[in-house]
């Protein structure tokens, strides 16, 4: 899984999610060659990679032997991870197309992996508990209609949109959509705690906390939105307690600026295209596995993109949140990732890691001509993640 050595990074998670369909176990070597996956030898898996175009060497038992001795010492900043199980994928996104794409959804098709798409009826009927993975598709779950409503309210699809919303709450026996939202997140808060793993990429990271934050009963939403006034002072009302991985955040009341909240950096970001990059970071592989895993790469440097939410404010991030990408240079995150119960989330700041600035609109990127990105790497990182054997994390 090097930048040398493999002709389709992407594809190789789907061999390596195929192979534990079949009830067998892959070893994930962490830090070497890019985070290559060790599988068992098989005419049947040599053949799969030569139909999905995946490089692949064969290794001796002698040769195998060395590699995992080399890795087990202490002084490699590597290990070997063992991976058991397939993960249940499920996809939050609603019924019907949109009018832009979403990423992970893109890249699991690409990879082959197979996933479910479930959404609000779904989630309140708790079927989340028969997933083991879940994203969430470019959401707002602070009931505003992703902020589109100073550039669109007169679109067709942005009408077409709101009204299947309020029809979908009336449906589910809520007056206003926003309430309807805030039960869904609380019910995606319950599935983390349980033990779930929850990834999230562009507002659905934001918007999601901003509605645990107002979980209390508190009306965030200008009339325009949801019929009636917002609360007074409702930026005091707010409870960062019950949020995930922000805190201390102002949110932004006019319903005519395309933006929730002080924890994305879009507005402030002063970063020219041709220089726009994060950097991974860099952890202990035999002590902290985790994040190890979710970074792995074959490049620590990669790409930025943009988005609704591009990246996060460092100072409204809790402090037993981890910082997986950061672009020093800006003073944001990009990457992070929690422990919320028995559960981990992981939130990725920006739309479509190979299209820097994707509109409303826009072709869909095809990952035929992508099939090393390193950016996209990082959310099948987060697939295959829930397939580890769990050890306890030190930091």
């Amino acid at each position: 899984m090097d930048a040398e050595g493999q002709k389709n990074h992407l594809k190789a998670y789907g061999i390596t999610y195929w192979v534990l369909t079949k009830q067998q176990k892959v070893q994930w070597l962490l830090n070497y060659r890019g985070g290559s996956f060790l599988l068992p030898d098989g005419e049947n898996i040599r053949k799969e990679c030569q139909i999905r175009g995946v490089s692949f060497e064969i290794l001796s038992d002698a040769q195998t032997q060395s590699i995992l001795e080399s890795i087990s010492s202490p002084s490699k900043n590597q290990e070997a991870v063992v991976l058991e199980k397939a993960p249940k994928v499920a996809v939050y996104s609603p019924k019907g197309n949109q009018p832009w794409d979403d990423a992970v959804t893109m890249v699991l098709t690409y990879a082959e992996i197979p996933y479910e798409t479930v959404y609000d009826e779904e989630v309140l009927d708790d079927q989340l508990a028969l997933y083991d993975w879940l994203h969430l598709h470019h959401e707002d779950f602070s009931g505003q209609y992703g902020k589109f409503y100073g550039a669109y309210r007169a679109a067709p699809w942005y009408i077409q949109q709101k009204q299947d919303a309020e029809a979908l709450a009336t449906k589910l026996g809520f007056s206003k959509v926003s309430e309807e939202k805030r039960a869904v997140a609380l019910k995606i808060r319950n599935y983390v705690i349980g033990g779930g793993f929850m990834f999230a990429m562009c507002s659905a990271t934001d918007s999601f906390d901003i509605a645990l934050a107002a979980s209390d009963g508190v009306d965030i939403c200008e009339p325009m939105f949801d019929g009636d006034p917002s609360d007074a002072n409702y930026q005091s009302k707010l409870n960062f307690n019950k949020t995930f991985a922000f805190k201390d955040f102002t949110l932004e009341r006019s319903p005519l600026k395309y933006e929730f909240s002080t924890i994305d950096m879009t507005a402030k970001r002063r970063i020219p295209k041709e220089v726009d990059y994060f950097s991974l970071m860099d952890f202990s592989a035999k002590w902290d596995p985790v994040p190890t895993m979710l970074c792995q790469n074959h490049t620590a440097l990669v790409k930025g993109f943009m988005g609704q939410t591009t990246s996060f404010e460092r100072r409204e991030i809790k402090s037993n949140v981890l910082i997986l990408g950061e672009n020093k240079r800006n003073e944001e995150a990009r990457y992070i990732h929690g422990i919320k119960g028995k559960g981990f989330f992981t939130f990725y700041g920006g739309h479509d890691p190979e299209d820097y600035q994707h509109r409303v609109g826009d072709p869909k990127t095809e990952l035929e001509l992508h099939p090393t990105s390193p950016g996209y790497r990082l959310i099948l990182n987060n697939v295959l993640f829930p397939a580890a054997q769990k050890k306890k994390q030190k930091t």
